[in-house]
């Protein structure tokens, strides 16, 4: 089941979800497998950071120009951005959700 702290993140919704304090977005689709395996980490990272950090996932299939605005072509990803769209860091594959959170605390 997915934490209700995880958010979904548009393109309408891009500009303003950014704009301001930590964000961790994972590029996924419904149908890669190793978006479903790291689904649970993003959840974990979710609940711990709930009023830290926005986390949210970015649907590829339903946003492609966000996809290309970030030159997203492999999945899962997932992207830091602090106060800019921008990205702080970038990391492509599965990652353990104690891992993103060493990555997350070195931008709060």
């Amino acid at each position: 089941m997915a934490s209700p702290n995880v958010h979904e993140f548009t393109t309408d919704s891009w500009a303003s979800t950014v704009a301001g304090g930590v964000v961790v977005a994972d590029f996924w689709a419904p149908w890669c497998g190793p978006c479903r395996a790291l689904a649970p980490e993003v959840d974990k990272v979710a609940d711990q950071y709930a009023g830290k950090a926005k986390v949210g996932k970015v649907n590829v299939d339903e946003n492609p120009d966000l996809a290309v605005k970030y030159d997203v072509q492999t999945i899962p990803r997932i992207l830091i951005f602090k106060g800019s769209d921008k990205p702080v860091f970038e990391h492509v594959g599965i990652i353990r959700a104690a891992d993103l959170a060493r990555v997350i605390d070195s931008h709060l």
